[in-house]
């Protein structure tokens, strides 16, 4: 039996879900941060940080007070993706050659774009939802929710402290992560750690992408024989 309208809930209800009101608390933590990472990178690097931090709580919230919405998830996506995309700007003025930055900014953003559009063609409700693939590092990643996450945060680790170490606009990249790399620090501790996780996470994008894509060829092939 259809709901009333006055049974359903209303779309300010929605966009005062708790998970979603951590979302905009996550778009204002990531503008001030760029607008100080030039000027105070400590600040910029725990505020970003913290940003990525909401990423997972806004998740429990929204598992923990049953608030799961469409627009929640597309709201968490957009946000990540544009925040990395901006360090990862940043970085590309800061390390030769910037071109690697650039790329790994433009995979991001096709293989999720790609991705959330095949997931709505298909019908499904998450985009994480990849239990058809054939490939077993793409249903291991989305299926196990700490190897996803150790991924996610490897990555922004290494961007974090790539941000950190930059004192001027000529740094080669490779000779800043094999110095840091001989060291014994903390740092090059991190690195160590987060690199498999990166490594991964880029993989994983390579195959998003081509899955995703392939899933686009499928929907247009068995549109145009039901026609």
């Amino acid at each position: 039996m259809a709901k009333k309208p006055g049974q359903r809930s209303s779309k300010l209800s929605v966009y005062l879900y708790i998970p979603n009101i951590i979302g905009y608390i996550r778009v204002l933590l990531n503008c001030f941060a760029f607008s100080q990472c030039l000027t105070n990178k400590i600040l910029f690097s725990f505020l970003y940080f913290l940003s990525f931090v909401c990423d997972a709580v806004d998740g429990w919230c929204a598992r923990k007070f049953n608030q799961v919405s469409t627009f929640g998830a597309v709201l968490d996506m957009v946000t990540d993706r544009i925040s990395t995309a901006c360090l990862l700007v940043v970085l590309s003025q800061l390390y030769k050659p910037g071109l690697i930055f650039l790329s790994l900014l433009a995979l991001d953003i096709a293989s999720h774009w790609l991705q959330m559009y095949s997931t709505f063609l298909t019908g499904k409700a998450s985009h994480k939802d990849v239990k058809d693939s054939s490939n077993w590092l793409f249903r291991a990643y989305y299926g196990n929710r700490m190897f996803m996450a150790y991924c996610c945060v490897s990555c922004e680790v290494i961007y974090l402290i790539l941000f950190y170490l930059a004192e001027n606009q000529t740094e080669k990249l490779v000779d800043v992560l094999s110095n840091n790399l001989q060291k014994i620090s903390l740092l090059s501790l991190l690195i160590g750690t987060s690199l498999f996780g990166w490594a991964v996470k880029q993989i994983i994008n390579v195959i998003q992408m081509k899955t995703a894509a392939d899933a686009c060829v499928l929907y247009d092939i068995d549109k145009k024989h039901k026609n």
